[in-house]
């Protein structure tokens, strides 16, 4: 399944992921990097293939483009008042969307206060920095408006909270990597 010009194809549900071989070919040499537990049985053979049609008869790449350029849009309008000091962008494909905050302190700070509006968020790795905003391929319209009107009270609230460290210079700091990030990183560079 092509996404957005680019070469790599791939799905994603539930516990299966299938890739091309261009995707795979980074861990080739270590293939324990990936496992599966339950995979290959006739079960999840054909729950994979139901999901696929799914996808495909349901068009649901394209509304992940269309419904997550919408909602980018709004992020990015959302969080404007609020950049640099303590958010820095919003950005994504599809509806695979994250905001990078100032620290970690501010994105602790806004996901908890997310978290108490009932939306559920993820951070990356073992930080706040940046948070992920993955919802489901089947969100609607106005379900994004509940997340975006949430992201502005809580951006306010914590903008509020911090007043006093916001005077005129964004609050950036550099973040110590732990073993495990510095492993990751080094991996990828």
């Amino acid at each position: 399944m092509k996404y957005f010009n680019e070469i790599i194809y791939f799905l994603c549900f539930k516990g299966a992921f299938i890739g091309t071989e261009k995707l795979w070919s980074p861990i080739f040499s270590n293939p324990f990097l990936h496992t599966t537990t339950f995979g290959g049985n006739p079960l999840a053979c054909a729950a994979a293939i139901a999901t696929i049609n799914v996808i495909l008869e349901e068009r649901l790449c394209e509304r992940a483009r269309t419904v997550g350029d919408i909602f980018l849009a709004k992020l990015k309008s959302t969080i404007k008042p609020y950049t640099p000091h303590l958010i820095i962008d919003a950005r994504g494909k599809g509806l695979m969307l994250a905001l990078e905050f100032a620290d970690t302190d501010v994105g602790f700070r806004v996901s908890k206060g997310l978290f108490r509006e009932k939306i559920l968020i993820a951070g990356t790795l073992v930080n706040a920095k940046t948070v992920r905003i993955e919802p489901p391929l089947t969100i609607t319209l106005e379900q994004v408006d509940n997340v975006i009107n949430a992201l502005g009270k809580v951006l306010k609230e914590v903008a509020s909270e911090m007043k006093p460290q916001l005077i005129t210079e964004p609050i950036i700091k550099p973040i110590p990597l732990n073993i495990l990030q510095q492993t990751v990183l080094s991996r990828q560079l």
